[in-house]
C-alpha cells in the first residue's frame, strides 16, 4: 500500500513509526507545511526512500492532488487539524484515492438555539457526499483514531457480541497524565481541543435524534481501570455521537471527557477573551487567527513525551440487557506514557491515537475491511481490528461494571 500522510505532527509521526515495521506498507509520503518537521521525522525513521518528504499546504486541494498523483498513492491519510478535512477529502476523491481521517468535518452551532438544537453537525459535509464516493468505488473511512475510532469499534463489538439490547453507549475518556515543567501544556492539539470542548456537545436519543447541550454539562465521576481511578467527566462535542447511531442500535449515545477543573477554567478564559476565534483578525499590519496564536504560545505536544508521566484511558461504556438481565461493561485501552516512549518514541496520547489508523491501513490492505462511500469504523466487522490491537502493542480490556 502507498499512503500520502498529510500532517506530520505528533499523531502523524506516531502513524509513521508504528507503520514502519509492517510489510504491507510499500511507501508513506510524509507531507506537512513545516518542512523542518518533515525532515526531523524522516531522519528519525532513517528510511528516506520508503518515507519520502514533501512540503504541502493542507488547505490547497490542488497541491495535495499533485502529490497523490506524483507518488501514485492508494490512500490519503489526513493527520491534520479538522479545519483542513474538506480540501484533503476532496483531493482524495478527485485523484481516485481512498481516504481516511481521525476527526470529521467541522460543525457549526445552530444560529438561534445552539444549546438545544444542532446546526451543521460533525461529518455532515462528508456524509452528504457518500453516494458520489460509492458511485466512484472509493472508500472514505472517517473517524478512525482512538476517539473516534477504536471507541466506535468497541460499540459495534458490544452490539454484536455482548448485548441483546443497548440502552446507552457512552464514550468515557480519562487519564492521570501530568506534564512536568509547564504551567499549562495540553498533550494534544490545542486547536482541536478548543474546537471540541467549547462547541455545544451533541447527544443522541432514539426518540429525539441528535440535540445539543451546554459545554461541560452533566458532570459524572467515572472509575477508570489500571490505577487511574475516579475522574470527573463532562459532556464534550465528539464524533462518536454522530457516528455510532448510524450503525449501532442504542437508545442513547454520549461522549464525556475527564478534563479537570484547571483545564476547563483555562478553556473558559480562552472563550471569554475571544481567543477561541478561528477567523483571522488584523493586528497592526498582520492578519492572524487568535486560536492560532494560542496554539503557537503553547509547547508542541509532539515534543512533550519526556515531560509526561502516567496513563491515559480511552473506552466505551455500554449499558443494556443480555439474556434478560441488566449488564454494564467498559471496553477500554490504557496507554502508559513511559511504555509508549520506549516502544515508539512517541508520547502516549499521540501513539494511542495513531495506532488505530495503522490497523485500519492493514485491514484495508489485506482486504479484511471493504466498502465504498463514506463510512465510520462501526460499519465494519470489529473482530479483525480487535485481534490486531495486542500485536500493535495496545491490548484492550473488558471490565464488567
Amino acid at each position: 500500500m502507498k499512503i500520502l500522510l498529510v500532517g506530520v505532527g505528533g499523531v502523524g509521526e506516531a502513524i509513521a513509526r508504528i507503520s514502519q515495521p509492517r510489510d504491507w506498507l510499500e511507501m508513506m509520503v510524509l507531507a506537512d507545511y513545516n518542512k523542518a518537521r518533515v525532515d526531523e521525522v524522516q531522519a528519525r525513521l532513517g528510511d528516506p526512500q520508503r518515507f519520502p518528504g514533501e512540503w504541502v499546504d493542507a488547505s490547497d486541494q490542488a497541491l495535495i492532488e499533485e502529490l497523490a498523483r506524483k507518488y501514485n498513492v492508494d490512500l490519503i491519510m489526513n493527520a491534520c487539524d479538522p479545519q483542513y478535512n474538506m480540501p484533503i477529502f476532496q483531493a482524495a476523491f478527485a485523484t481516485g484515492c481512498h481516504y481516511m481521517d481521525m476527526a470529521m468535518s467541522l460543525s457549526e452551532p445552530h444560529e438561534d438555539d445552539p444549546f438545544h438544537q444542532t446546526g451543521l453537525k460533525l461529518g455532515d459535509l462528508q456524509f452528504e457526499q457518500s453516494k458520489a464516493w460509492e458511485e466512484k468505488g472509493l472508500l472514505a473511512l472517517v473517524g478512525l483514531g482512538v476517539e473516534p475510532g477504536m471507541a466506535d469499534v468497541f460499540a459495534r463489538y458490544a452490539q454484536d457480541y455482548l448485548f441483546d439490547e443497548i440502552e446507552e453507549v457512552g464514550i468515557r475518556d480519562g487519564a492521570n497524565l501530568e506534564v512536568r515543567g509547564y504551567e499549562f501544556a495540553p498533550n494534544f492539539s490545542i486547536w482541536t481541543t478548543i474546537e471540541e470542548c467549547l462547541n455545544p456537545p451533541v447527544i443522541w436519543e432514539a426518540d429525539k435524534g441528535w440535540y445539543t447541550t451546554e459545554p461541560f454539562s452533566e458532570p459524572e465521576v467515572f472509575e477508570f481501570p489500571e490505577g487511574i481511578g475516579a475522574v470527573e467527566c463532562v459532556n464534550v462535542e465528539h464524533e462518536e455521537v454522530l457516528l455510532v447511531p448510524r450503525w449501532v442500535k442504542a437508545k442513547r449515545v454520549t461522549f464525556k471527557y475527564g478534563l479537570g477543573d484547571q483545564f476547563i477554567g483555562v478553556l473558559k478564559t480562552i472563550k471569554m477573551l475571544g481567543l477561541d476565534n478561528k477567523e483571522p483578525i488584523k493586528v497592526k499590519n498582520v492578519c492572524v487567527a487568535p486560536r492560532d496564536v494560542v496554539a503557537a504560545c503553547l509547547p508542541d505536544p509532539a515534543h512533550l513525551g519526556d515531560h509526561m508521566f502516567g496513563k491515559t484511558c480511552a473506552g466505551t461504556w455500554v449499558k443494556g440487557i443480555k439474556d434478560g438481565k441488566p449488564r454494564q461493561v467498559y471496553l477500554y485501552q490504557v496507554a502508559d506514557n513511559q511504555e509508549c516512549m520506549e516502544k515508539f518514541g512517541c508520547q502516549a496520547v499521540v501513539a494511542q491515537t495513531g495506532f488505530n489508523a495503522v490497523i485500519g491501513f492493514e485491514l484495508l490492505a489485506k482486504g479484511l475491511w471493504k466498502g465504498t462511500g463514506v463510512m465510520g469504523p462501526e460499519a465494519f466487522d470489529p473482530i479483525p481490528f480487535m485481534e490486531c490491537m495486542a500485536d500493535y502493542g495496545f491490548p484492550y480490556g473488558i471490565k464488567e461494571m
